[in-house]
Protein backbone atom coordinates (compact mmCIF):
# COMPACT_ATOMS: atom_id res chain seq x y z
CA UNK A 1 0.00 0.00 0.00
CA UNK A 2 2.74 2.55 0.95
CA UNK A 3 4.35 1.46 -2.62
CA UNK A 4 1.13 2.39 -3.93
CA UNK A 5 0.65 5.84 -2.81
CA UNK A 6 4.70 6.91 -3.48
CA UNK A 7 3.65 5.68 -7.15
CA UNK A 8 1.11 7.83 -6.75
CA UNK A 9 2.29 10.92 -5.78
CA UNK A 10 5.29 10.50 -8.44
CA UNK A 11 2.81 10.78 -10.87
CA UNK A 12 1.04 13.88 -9.87
CA UNK A 13 4.60 15.73 -9.55
CA UNK A 14 5.65 14.27 -13.04
CA UNK A 15 2.06 15.71 -14.25
CA UNK A 16 2.85 18.75 -12.74
CA UNK A 17 6.01 19.30 -14.05
CA UNK A 18 5.24 18.08 -17.70
CA UNK A 19 2.26 20.77 -17.37
CA UNK A 20 4.33 23.77 -16.62
CA UNK A 21 7.47 22.36 -19.08
CA UNK A 22 6.56 24.17 -22.15
CA UNK A 23 6.01 27.76 -19.92
CA UNK A 24 9.42 26.98 -18.41
CA UNK A 25 10.70 26.10 -21.79
CA UNK A 26 9.27 29.21 -23.34
CA UNK A 27 10.80 31.72 -20.73
CA UNK A 28 14.15 30.11 -21.04
CA UNK A 29 14.32 29.55 -24.88
CA UNK A 30 13.98 33.78 -24.94
CA UNK A 31 15.82 34.55 -21.77
CA UNK A 32 19.07 34.75 -24.25
CA UNK A 33 17.33 36.75 -26.63
CA UNK A 34 16.65 39.92 -24.08
CA UNK A 35 19.84 41.52 -24.38
CA UNK A 36 20.23 41.24 -28.25
CA UNK A 37 16.76 42.83 -28.90
CA UNK A 38 18.41 45.97 -26.87
CA UNK A 39 21.49 45.79 -28.91
CA UNK A 40 19.25 45.80 -32.16
CA UNK A 41 17.25 48.55 -31.21
CA UNK A 42 17.78 52.00 -32.99
CA UNK A 43 19.91 54.50 -31.48
CA UNK A 44 17.88 58.37 -30.83
CA UNK A 45 19.22 60.32 -33.73
CA UNK A 46 19.87 63.96 -32.54
CA UNK A 47 18.79 67.58 -33.84
CA UNK A 48 22.17 69.18 -35.92
CA UNK A 49 21.65 72.97 -35.78
CA UNK A 50 24.50 74.84 -37.70
CA UNK A 51 26.76 77.89 -36.85
CA UNK A 52 28.55 79.60 -39.02
CA UNK A 53 30.55 82.22 -38.94
CA UNK A 54 33.13 84.15 -41.69
CA UNK A 55 35.70 85.10 -39.04
CA UNK A 56 36.11 88.90 -37.87
CA UNK A 57 36.93 91.06 -41.05
CA UNK A 58 39.05 94.09 -39.95
CA UNK A 59 38.96 96.45 -42.79
CA UNK A 60 41.77 98.67 -44.49
CA UNK A 61 39.63 101.21 -45.41
CA UNK A 62 39.88 104.42 -43.25
CA UNK A 63 37.50 106.91 -45.05
CA UNK A 64 36.87 110.55 -42.86
CA UNK A 65 33.22 109.92 -44.57
CA UNK A 66 32.50 106.43 -43.19
CA UNK A 67 28.86 106.25 -42.20
CA UNK A 68 26.75 103.02 -42.30
CA UNK A 69 22.98 101.94 -41.76
CA UNK A 70 21.02 98.76 -41.08
CA UNK A 71 18.21 99.13 -43.83
CA UNK A 72 21.24 100.00 -46.36
CA UNK A 73 23.52 97.29 -45.59
CA UNK A 74 20.41 94.42 -45.47
CA UNK A 75 19.51 96.34 -49.19
CA UNK A 76 23.28 95.98 -49.92
CA UNK A 77 23.70 92.52 -49.17
CA UNK A 78 20.31 91.24 -51.35
CA UNK A 79 21.15 92.98 -54.04
CA UNK A 80 24.77 90.78 -53.90
CA UNK A 81 22.44 87.89 -53.81
CA UNK A 82 20.71 88.66 -56.58
CA UNK A 83 23.30 88.93 -58.46
CA UNK A 84 25.78 85.95 -57.37
CA UNK A 85 22.89 82.99 -58.23
CA UNK A 86 19.81 84.92 -58.15
CA UNK A 87 18.91 83.52 -54.76
CA UNK A 88 15.56 85.31 -52.58
CA UNK A 89 16.03 88.15 -50.74
CA UNK A 90 16.31 87.78 -47.08
CA UNK A 91 14.12 89.02 -45.30
CA UNK A 92 14.94 91.41 -41.90
CA UNK A 93 14.33 90.25 -38.57
CA UNK A 94 13.16 91.83 -35.81
CA UNK A 95 14.98 89.42 -33.10
CA UNK A 96 18.05 89.45 -35.04
CA UNK A 97 18.35 93.08 -35.55
CA UNK A 98 18.27 92.76 -31.58
CA UNK A 99 20.58 90.19 -31.45
CA UNK A 100 22.96 92.06 -33.67
CA UNK A 101 22.55 95.25 -31.80
CA UNK A 102 23.91 92.80 -28.53
CA UNK A 103 26.69 91.97 -29.94
CA UNK A 104 27.87 95.31 -31.15
CA UNK A 105 27.25 96.81 -27.63
CA UNK A 106 29.22 93.50 -26.27
CA UNK A 107 32.14 94.48 -29.08
CA UNK A 108 32.25 97.84 -27.51
CA UNK A 109 31.43 97.13 -24.00
CA UNK A 110 34.28 94.32 -23.62
CA UNK A 111 36.57 95.52 -26.28
CA UNK A 112 36.96 92.95 -27.89
CA UNK A 113 36.59 91.71 -31.72
CA UNK A 114 35.79 88.04 -32.42
CA UNK A 115 32.31 85.68 -32.82
CA UNK A 116 32.49 84.42 -29.64
CA UNK A 117 33.17 87.00 -26.36
CA UNK A 118 35.17 86.27 -23.68
CA UNK A 119 32.33 84.36 -21.66
CA UNK A 120 32.28 82.25 -24.58
CA UNK A 121 29.20 83.17 -26.04
CA UNK A 122 28.79 83.11 -29.74
CA UNK A 123 25.83 83.43 -32.37
CA UNK A 124 23.61 80.58 -30.92
CA UNK A 125 23.72 82.30 -27.80
CA UNK A 126 22.65 85.97 -29.19
CA UNK A 127 20.18 84.18 -31.20
CA UNK A 128 18.64 81.99 -27.96
CA UNK A 129 18.73 84.95 -25.59
CA UNK A 130 16.75 87.18 -27.90
CA UNK A 131 14.17 84.19 -28.34
CA UNK A 132 14.95 83.38 -32.25
CA UNK A 133 14.54 79.52 -32.74
CA UNK A 134 16.56 78.47 -35.70
CA UNK A 135 18.31 75.64 -37.61
CA UNK A 136 21.38 77.69 -39.12
CA UNK A 137 22.99 80.82 -37.60
CA UNK A 138 25.15 82.68 -39.43
CA UNK A 139 27.43 85.90 -38.42
CA UNK A 140 29.76 88.35 -40.14
CA UNK A 141 31.58 90.65 -38.37
CA UNK A 142 33.67 94.19 -39.58
CA UNK A 143 35.47 96.50 -38.12
CA UNK A 144 36.44 99.89 -39.60
CA UNK A 145 35.96 103.36 -41.56
CA UNK A 146 34.38 101.78 -44.48
CA UNK A 147 33.14 104.73 -46.72
CA UNK A 148 29.21 103.12 -46.89
CA UNK A 149 27.09 100.45 -47.11
CA UNK A 150 28.49 99.07 -50.29
CA UNK A 151 31.65 99.45 -49.48
CA UNK A 152 31.19 97.47 -46.19
CA UNK A 153 29.43 94.91 -47.73
CA UNK A 154 31.80 94.37 -50.95
CA UNK A 155 34.75 93.95 -48.18
CA UNK A 156 32.73 91.19 -46.94
CA UNK A 157 32.07 89.90 -50.41
CA UNK A 158 36.17 89.87 -51.04
CA UNK A 159 36.21 87.41 -48.01
CA UNK A 160 35.78 83.77 -48.76
CA UNK A 161 33.77 82.82 -45.66
CA UNK A 162 31.96 86.51 -45.34
CA UNK A 163 31.15 86.07 -49.11
CA UNK A 164 29.87 82.49 -48.17
CA UNK A 165 27.31 83.77 -45.49
CA UNK A 166 26.00 86.15 -47.77
CA UNK A 167 24.89 83.67 -49.98
CA UNK A 168 24.27 80.94 -47.81
CA UNK A 169 21.10 79.71 -50.38
CA UNK A 170 19.43 78.10 -46.90
CA UNK A 171 19.52 81.65 -44.94
CA UNK A 172 15.92 83.43 -44.97
CA UNK A 173 16.27 86.20 -42.23
CA UNK A 174 18.64 88.86 -41.68
CA UNK A 175 19.14 91.04 -38.87
CA UNK A 176 21.71 94.26 -38.90
CA UNK A 177 23.36 96.73 -36.79
CA UNK A 178 26.10 99.10 -37.09
CA UNK A 179 27.24 101.82 -34.72
CA UNK A 180 30.50 103.94 -34.22
CA UNK A 181 32.17 104.05 -31.02
CA UNK A 182 35.90 103.93 -29.49
CA UNK A 183 37.54 100.65 -29.50
CA UNK A 184 41.20 100.51 -28.66
CA UNK A 185 40.89 104.49 -28.35
CA UNK A 186 39.99 104.46 -32.02
CA UNK A 187 37.06 105.92 -32.97
CA UNK A 188 35.47 103.33 -35.75
CA UNK A 189 32.84 101.90 -37.15
CA UNK A 190 31.64 98.30 -36.33
CA UNK A 191 29.12 96.19 -38.53
CA UNK A 192 27.22 92.97 -37.51
CA UNK A 193 25.49 90.60 -39.47
CA UNK A 194 23.14 87.94 -38.00
CA UNK A 195 21.42 85.17 -40.46
CA UNK A 196 19.29 82.77 -39.94
CA UNK A 197 16.77 80.15 -40.81
CA UNK A 198 13.86 79.86 -38.83
CA UNK A 199 12.72 76.41 -36.91
CA UNK A 200 9.31 76.56 -38.08
CA UNK A 201 10.75 76.61 -41.97
CA UNK A 202 11.63 72.82 -41.27
CA UNK A 203 9.25 69.69 -40.97
CA UNK A 204 8.31 69.50 -37.09
CA UNK A 205 10.46 67.15 -34.41
CA UNK A 206 8.48 65.87 -31.90
CA UNK A 207 10.16 66.50 -28.82
CA UNK A 208 7.95 64.79 -26.43
CA UNK A 209 8.02 61.80 -27.96
CA UNK A 210 11.70 61.67 -27.14
CA UNK A 211 10.68 62.12 -23.82
CA UNK A 212 8.76 59.12 -23.93
CA UNK A 213 11.34 57.21 -25.32
CA UNK A 214 13.75 57.95 -22.85
CA UNK A 215 11.41 56.61 -20.43
CA UNK A 216 10.62 53.67 -21.74
CA UNK A 217 14.00 52.88 -22.02
CA UNK A 218 14.90 53.43 -18.40
CA UNK A 219 11.70 51.17 -17.82
CA UNK A 220 13.59 48.13 -20.15
CA UNK A 221 16.95 48.90 -18.29
CA UNK A 222 15.67 48.39 -15.09
CA UNK A 223 13.32 45.25 -16.10
CA UNK A 224 16.55 43.49 -17.44
CA UNK A 225 18.21 42.64 -14.37
CA UNK A 226 15.19 41.44 -12.45
CA UNK A 227 15.08 39.06 -16.12
CA UNK A 228 18.49 38.07 -15.60
CA UNK A 229 18.14 37.56 -11.70
CA UNK A 230 14.66 35.52 -12.38
CA UNK A 231 16.86 33.34 -15.17
CA UNK A 232 19.68 32.56 -12.72
CA UNK A 233 17.27 31.59 -9.57
CA UNK A 234 15.60 29.38 -11.99
CA UNK A 235 18.67 27.91 -13.66
CA UNK A 236 20.58 27.02 -10.32
CA UNK A 237 17.29 25.74 -8.83
CA UNK A 238 17.54 21.99 -7.78
CA UNK A 239 14.71 19.69 -8.78
CA UNK A 240 11.73 19.88 -7.11
CA UNK A 241 11.52 17.20 -4.51
CA UNK A 242 7.74 17.87 -3.29
CA UNK A 243 4.81 19.58 -4.47
CA UNK A 244 4.80 22.68 -2.66
CA UNK A 245 8.96 23.13 -4.00
CA UNK A 246 7.20 22.34 -7.68
CA UNK A 247 4.50 25.23 -7.14
CA UNK A 248 7.22 27.46 -6.12
CA UNK A 249 9.21 26.86 -8.94
CA UNK A 250 6.70 27.19 -11.66
CA UNK A 251 5.48 30.13 -10.05
CA UNK A 252 9.14 31.70 -10.14
CA UNK A 253 9.22 30.27 -14.04
CA UNK A 254 5.16 32.14 -14.38
CA UNK A 255 6.52 35.05 -13.05
CA UNK A 256 9.81 35.32 -15.54
CA UNK A 257 7.50 34.49 -18.57
CA UNK A 258 5.04 37.00 -17.53
CA UNK A 259 7.70 39.37 -16.79
CA UNK A 260 9.55 38.10 -20.50
CA UNK A 261 5.80 39.46 -22.05
CA UNK A 262 6.12 43.13 -20.14
CA UNK A 263 9.94 43.66 -20.96
CA UNK A 264 9.41 42.18 -25.06
CA UNK A 265 6.03 45.08 -24.97
CA UNK A 266 8.31 47.49 -23.80
CA UNK A 267 10.81 47.15 -26.78
CA UNK A 268 8.94 47.12 -29.24
CA UNK A 269 7.21 49.95 -28.20
CA UNK A 270 10.56 51.50 -27.99
CA UNK A 271 11.76 50.64 -31.71
CA UNK A 272 8.50 51.62 -33.26
CA UNK A 273 8.81 55.39 -31.58
CA UNK A 274 12.12 55.24 -32.29
CA UNK A 275 11.54 54.57 -35.72
CA UNK A 276 9.31 57.43 -35.85
CA UNK A 277 11.41 59.85 -34.18
CA UNK A 278 14.68 59.39 -35.92
CA UNK A 279 12.51 59.89 -39.22
CA UNK A 280 11.25 63.45 -38.06
CA UNK A 281 15.30 64.41 -37.24
CA UNK A 282 16.28 62.79 -40.44
CA UNK A 283 13.71 65.34 -42.58
CA UNK A 284 14.64 68.00 -39.81
CA UNK A 285 18.49 67.48 -40.52
CA UNK A 286 18.03 67.13 -44.26
CA UNK A 287 16.19 70.66 -43.97
CA UNK A 288 19.42 72.35 -42.52
CA UNK A 289 22.05 70.64 -44.63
Amino acid sequence: MKKFFIIIILIVLAAGVWKFWPQLKLGLSRAPQLAQIIQNSPAVQTISQKVFTGGPLRGTEDSPDAFLTRAGTINQTNLQRKQNGNLPALAENSLLDKAAQNKLADIFTQQYFEHVSPQGKGPADLAKNVGYQYVIIGENLALGNFKDDAALVQAWMNSPGHRANILQPKYQDIGVAVGQGIYQGKKVWVAVQEFGRPLSSCPAVDVSLKDQIVSVKADVDSILPQLQSLKNQIDSAPEPKTQNEANAYNQMVTQYNDLVKIYNNKVDLLKQDTAVYNAEVEAFNLCAQ
